[in-house]
């Protein structure tokens, strides 16, 4: 997956297979993978080895049935959920398939998401600023810009994304709105750009001055930082011994607390770390989809 939110080039590339294989395919069990996307993770696992079954969770109705699509040939190999990962205790008590080997999570929102206007996660497509990834979700992105107070909005884009003008923006959203209801990604978009005095146009190849606030937004609306802290703190009780953990993060957020998590539990015996630094995406997979340089794969054993 990915969390740049500019590219309208709807190709999705699945972001470093080979090394979720080698650090997952070689377990035997159930792997849940909690972002199931457009099932290129799953697809993979399923094809190194054939001990491994799927359990796949994804927030998203129409991931889940491309996914299904996909995963069609590994019949009585691979369930489908429509579920957020913040849920997993719940979910696997349900289907009860006891401990399980493995938990892969692969953060951001795919390049198909990206490209549907409908969504509003782009900013440089015209349409509604909703950015929910789970249609079920009552709040969009619309209602957070049209409502928080100044210093709310401030907060949310400097903790969500590290946005360093996040009052500069604040005011100016605060400011644009008295005249009417901010509802478009591009009037968004605008108005950041215009706060922080760049001019998106100007700088081909430079990242686009509205990408941290639209970073922060879909992080607040889809509660991903809330998603995976629940996550973080169920996994181990959820895997076997010996069962895995694995993480790409796309943000410094994301990792940082995937980090401080893996490494508590390790001080307390519970976890072995077999990623000391994460790994990240070789040259090759730079080049070819640029949009994994930003990755950041750990992994974690259960002791």
């Amino acid at each position: 997956m990915s969390d740049e939110q500019g590219s309208s080039n709807p190709a999705h590339v699945t972001v470093m297979p080979g090394e979720v294989v080698e650090h997952l395919g070689g377990l035997s069990g159930a792997v849940v993978d909690c972002t199931l996307g457009l099932g290129g993770h799953s697809e993979a696992l399923l094809r190194a080895s054939q001990k491994l079954t799927i359990i796949g969770l994804d927030v998203d109705p129409a991931n889940i049935e491309t996914a299904r699509t996909r995963l069609a040939p590994f019949v009585g190999r691979v369930q489908l959920l429509q579920a957020n990962f913040a849920d997993l205790r719940r979910v696997l008590a349900d289907l009860n398939p006891g401990p399980v080997a493995g938990i892969l999570a692969d953060l951001g929102v795919s390049s198909n998401q990206i490209a549907d206007p409908a969504r509003g996660l782009s900013f440089d497509l015209e349409g509604p600023l909703d950015m929910r990834l789970d249609p079920r979700q009552k709040t969009t992105a619309a209602d957070l810009v049209n409502t928080l107070g100044e210093g709310e909005l401030s907060d949310l884009l400097y903790f969500q994304s590290q946005e360093r003008h996040s009052r500069k923006i604040a005011k100016r959203i605060c400011a644009a709105r008295r005249q009417g209801r901010i509802n478009s990604t591009v009037m968004l978009a605008r108005l950041v750009a215009a706060a922080i005095g760049e001019n998106p146009e100007g700088h081909p190849g430079r990242i686009h001055p509205a990408t941290r606030t639209f970073m922060a937004l879909r992080i607040a609306v889809n509660r991903e930082g809330q998603s995976l802290t629940s996550l973080l703190a169920d996994a181990r009780e959820m895997l076997m011994p010996g069962g895995r953990i694995a993480v790409i993060s796309f943000h410094s957020g994301e990792d940082r607390l995937v980090k401080i998590d893996f490494k508590a539990r390790e001080s307390a015996g519970e976890y072995r770390i077999l990623t000391k630094k994460p790994l990240v995406p070789g040259d090759d997979e730079m080049a070819a989809n640029p949009r994994s340089r930003s990755a950041k794969f750990r992994v974690a054993e259960k002791c």
